[in-house]
C-alpha cells in the first residue's frame, strides 16, 4: 500500500509539470528557494538570510515558501515555481529519477538528523539497551512520521529492516505532515507511541516533558547513518545553465553561514535559533549549537564516503529506484574526493 503511494507522488510530480521540462520563472538575479519546514538542516539558510550574505554576494532571494513534505518541494521545483529546493537527499534521488538533470547544489547536514523519541508511557527497553532491543520495542506501536517517501519513513523502514521485521506490517506508520507542534500535540495525546521526526523534535519533546530521544543516528546509536548526507539543497540543470551566476552567488552565502554556525559563539547561535524555531520552548535550545556544529558541514560540498553510504541507506530500505551515481548527480565543483590514506 504504501509503495502504491509513493507511485502516487512521483506521478504528481510529473502531473504538476507537464512533462517536466519547464524552468525557472524568476526574473534575473532573483531565486525562489523552497524548503520543507523550519528543521535544523535548513537552519543555514535563515543564517545566510540574517547576516545579509545572499545581497553581499550579488544574489536576491523571493518567495520562501515552506512546503511541507519533499514531494511538494520537488513539484514546485520542477513545476518552475522555485528555482532551489531545500530537503533532504532522499528528495533529490527521487527527482534524480525522474529527471536526469536533478542535481545536488549544497550539502547542508551530513549526518541523519532524524531521531525516534517515544512517549513518556512507553513500556519496552530502556532509552540505553542495545540498539536491537530498542528497534524491536516499536513492534505493534503507532509511529509518527513526516509522510510517505520521507526520510522519517526510511529511517524506520531501515530500523526495522536490520532486525528482520517490517514497517510495512509490524507497526502503524501515522502521517503527521512536518509541524512540529502537530507531531509533539500526537504525542502527547496519545495518538502515537512514538515519533521519526527531524531535530530538534527530541529536544522539544524533553522540554515539555512529553518524550524521550530513543533512537539517534546522529548521535551514533546508527553507526552506518552517523557521517551520511541528508539534509541538501537541490535543483536541476536547466537552472544552474539559465542562472550560474545566481546559483554560485547562493552557494557562497550558503557556504560563508556554515562557517559562522561553527566560528560563532553559542549564545549568539542560540538567539538566533530562538527566532527560527518561533515559540520554542527555551530548554530546547540548550544543547542545539554543539549539536549543529557535529552536523553541519563547514563546507557545502559532498564526499564520496557521505554520498555513498546514503546511497547505500537507500538501497536498503527500497525507497528510491535507479539511484544515480555520484558523478552524475553532483556537480563537479562539490565533489570532495578523500585524501590518500596516511595524509
Amino acid at each position: 500500500m504504501r509503495r502504491a503511494v509513493l507511485a502516487v507522488l512521483a506521478a504528481l510530480v510529473l502531473a504538476a509539470t507537464g512533462c517536466a521540462q519547464r524552468s525557472s520563472t524568476t526574473p534575473p538575479g532573483v531565486l525562489n528557494v523552497g524548503q520543507i519546514s523550519n528543521s535544523i538542516a535548513f537552519f543555514p539558510l535563515f543564517v545566510a538570510e540574517q547576516k545579509g550574505y545572499f545581497t553581499e554576494e550579488g544574489v536576491k532571494l523571493g518567495e520562501r515558501p515552506r512546503l511541507g513534505t519533499g514531494a511538494k518541494v520537488a513539484a514546485a521545483l520542477k513545476s518552475g515555481s522555485i528555482d532551489l529546493g531545500a530537503g533532504v537527499l532522499t528528495d533529490a534521488l527521487n527527482l534524480a529519477r525522474i529527471d536526469d538533470k536533478g542535481r545536488l547544489v549544497a550539502n547542508l547536514v551530513d549526518r541523519y538528523y532524524v531521531d525516534v523519541v517515544v512517549g513518556s508511557s512507553f513500556t519496552g527497553a530502556t532509552a540505553t539497551a542495545p540498539l536491537d532491543q530498542r528497534i524491536r520495542a516499536l513492534r505493534g506501536k503507532k509511529i509518527g512520521i513526516t509522510g510517505p517517501g520521507s526520510g522519517t519513513e526510511a529511517l524506520v523502514t531501515y530500523l526495522f529492516a536490520k532486525v528482520g521485521m517490517n514497517s510495512a506490517t509490524d507497526c502503524e506508520l501515522v502521517n503527521l505532515g512536518s509541524t512540529a507542534a502537530s507531531a509533539l500535540g500526537a504525542l502527547k495525546a496519545g495518538r502515537v507511541d512514538a515519533l521519526s521526526f527531524f531535530q530538534p523534535i527530541a529536544q522539544q519533546a524533553a522540554a515539555a516533558g512529553i518524550g524521550t530521544r530513543y533512537i539517534s543516528p546522529a548521535a551514533g546509536d546508527v553507526p552506518d547513518l552517523e557521517q551520511t548526507a541528508h539534509g541538501v539543497v537541490f535543483t536541476t540543470q536547466r537552472i544552474m545553465d539559465k542562472k550560474p551566476e545566481e546559483v554560485a552567488a547562493f552557494q557562497r552565502a550558503l557556504e560563508r553561514a556554515q562557517r559562522y554556525i561553527h566560528e560563532t559563539d553559542s549564545a549568539e547561535i542560540t538567539k538566533m535559533l530562538a527566532v527560527y524555531l518561533k515559540g520554542i520552548d527555551p530548554k530546547a535550545l540548550t544543547e542545539l549549537p554543539g549539536l549543529m556544529r557535529t552536523e553541519i558541514p563547514e563546507k557545502i560540498g559532498f564526499t564520496r564516503t557521505s554520498f555513498d553510504r546514503a546511497i547505500a541507506f537507500h538501497r536498503a530500505t527500497d525507497l528510491v529506484k535507479h539511484l544515480p551515481t555520484y558523478e552524475k548527480i553532483v556537480p563537479p565543483t562539490l565533489r570532495i574526493e578523500a585524501p590518500p590514506p596516511g595524509s
